[in-house]
């Protein structure tokens, strides 16, 4: 079974940009943690009839109702939790890893931090970044193949608007390899 993983859409709209819709298109389950920020942009994601998720800070009210602030499911024998905070650092897990435990999964998704992580431990944690409003990060969307038990995740990177960050940091080691390449040619 092949998951999309995803959060933190802040979507105004219920328009899915193309790359992502052909993703969700050919998965078979989507798991959303959480901001999708409206309440047309929720059905927009629903509609296809796989969505699992739940609320996050930054969600419509009316999304505050419908959905949990927690969910756990299973596939193929796996325990799968959902969250929005999982905790508040992308480098310390702990409090995802204690989280994961308490909620007794073998894999937690948490949103909020709009930065993707795969950790695996005794537990695997997942923050897929975001697709449509990353941080420090390109936008993205975990993939997970789940198979008689065996799970295999992968930080999917889309197109679309990228962090301010990582454009210059980019702009910065290219502007350091020209620098370097114009002193070898000197």
């Amino acid at each position: 079974m092949k998951l999309i993983a995803l959060s933190d859409t802040h979507m105004k709209t219920g328009e899915i940009p193309q790359q992502l819709q052909t993703l969700l298109e050919e998965c078979d389950l989507i798991v959303h943690a959480g901001d999708f920020s409206t309440v047309e942009a929720y059905q927009a994601f629903n509609a296809s009839g796989k969505l699992k998720a739940v609320f996050g800070n930054d969600d419509a009210p009316e999304l505050k109702k419908l959905l949990p602030e927690r969910l756990k499911f299973e596939v193929e024998g796996v325990k799968i939790g959902v969250v929005h905070e999982g905790g508040l650092s992308v480098t310390n897990t702990t409090a995802q890893g204690y989280l994961a435990k308490e909620m007794e999964v073998d894999i937690l998704i948490f949103g909020h931090l709009h930065r993707p992580l795969i950790e695996k431990r005794d537990v695997m944690l997942i923050c897929p970044g975001s697709p449509t409003k990353p941080r420090m990060s390109n936008p993205s969307v975990v993939e997970l193949v789940i198979e008689k038990g065996n799970i295999n995740g992968r930080i999917v990177t889309l197109e679309g608007n990228t962090c301010e960050y990582i454009k210059f940091r980019d702009a910065l080691k290219k502007r350091t390899q020209e620098k370097d390449l114009n002193e070898k040619k000197a």
